[in-house]
């Protein structure tokens, strides 16, 4: 996965998301051994809520992602910019005499071509696969949180409702609230709050019986996974490919494309379309990229479909 641009400042009560899985276990333990106070320690709500804004507002919405306008300017002026200098190339140095050179600018073309193609082949699979695993852990986390809302079920009335009700709400919350920060390149703890009472409702079941210890153990361990899953998306939806290799992509593009105007070729129109053709390729390659680089913004982008469906399947199942 691409290294993420800015490393995700969580304040100190995040700390609280993230009990030790160990102490779930595969048997059942006793209620008695989770300690609430150090596990989810109290914090005042307004900090909460002033931290929250801080987060949401302090960041404006990302303007180096492509809109579907944006990739088609990006397209056209990378097809037809190196018109001109073929133009250019052919009023100082006329393909006559660039035919004599062509078994070298050949070979010359052909290396460029090869080691660009790798590069570009690299890129694209990287960030395609960073986008397939972030849409994967998108569902995964939906799929707890359907998960916790089943096995609610086997605790005690008071736990299961409220479980169920806070389900509900999570999933709300990110469609309503996260996912459109996400979408404009921003990192949202709407859902802090709700994932803070999922703990603490479950951590404070007393089961009566083997039935409701194993519900309550299999709770916490759905909520422990929804809320791994929860941190890794905040840290793909602010990752994005290093300045650095933009810079290779685009000015190997550059030399790539100029190189092959080199070539004398007397049919000025026909030389034309060799090189447009070149050109568009490896423009809808660089639009690709950069589209899918941001799973979260830009044209092509995750949707919460999961947790729609994990919303309808709440409906279905009150």
């Amino acid at each position: 996965m691409p290294a993420a641009s800015e490393s995700i400042t969580v304040d100190a009560c995040a700390e609280r998301e993230l009990p030790i899985r160990s102490s779930l276990g595969r048997s059942a333990k006793p209620a008695g051994k989770f300690n609430l106070r150090q596990t989810c320690p109290e914090i005042p709500k307004k900090s909460l809520e002033s931290s929250r804004w801080a987060r949401d507002s302090a960041k404006p919405e990302d303007e180096t992602v492509l809109t579907a306008f944006d990739n088609f300017i990006v397209i056209l002026a990378f097809t037809l910019g190196p018109l001109p200098f073929l133009f250019i190339l052919n009023r100082f140095w006329p393909a006559t005499r660039r035919r004599i050179h062509n078994d070298i600018i050949g070979w010359q073309v052909g290396v460029l071509g090869t080691t660009y193609a790798v590069i570009m082949g690299f890129m694209l699979y990287a960030v395609w696969s960073s986008y397939q695993d972030a849409e994967i852990n998108a569902e995964s986390e939906a799929n707890s949180l359907v998960s916790v809302y089943r096995l609610a079920d086997g605790l005690p009335s008071a736990q299961r409702e409220q479980v169920h009700q806070l389900a509900r709400q999570y999933a709300n919350i990110v469609i309503n609230e996260e996912w459109p920060v996400m979408h404009q390149g921003n990192l949202s703890l709407a859902g802090h709050d709700t994932i803070h009472e999922l703990w603490t409702a479950v951590l404070q079941t007393k089961p009566a019986t083997f039935g409701e210890q194993t519900s309550m153990n299999l709770t916490l361990g759905e909520i422990s996974t929804m809320t791994e899953h929860r941190r890794v998306r905040q840290l793909e939806s602010q990752s994005k490919l290093p300045g650095i290799l933009w810079l290779v992509l685009l000015v190997g593009g550059a030399i790539t494309t100029l190189s092959s105007c080199l070539f004398g070729i007397e049919d000025f129109k026909l030389h034309c379309i060799q090189v447009v053709s070149l050109a568009l390729m490896l423009s809808f390659i660089l639009v690709a990229i950069a589209d899918i680089d941001r799973p979260f913004q830009g044209t092509v982008h995750i949707e919460p479909r999961g947790f729609e469906r994990a919303r309808q399947t709440f409906l279905q199942d009150p």
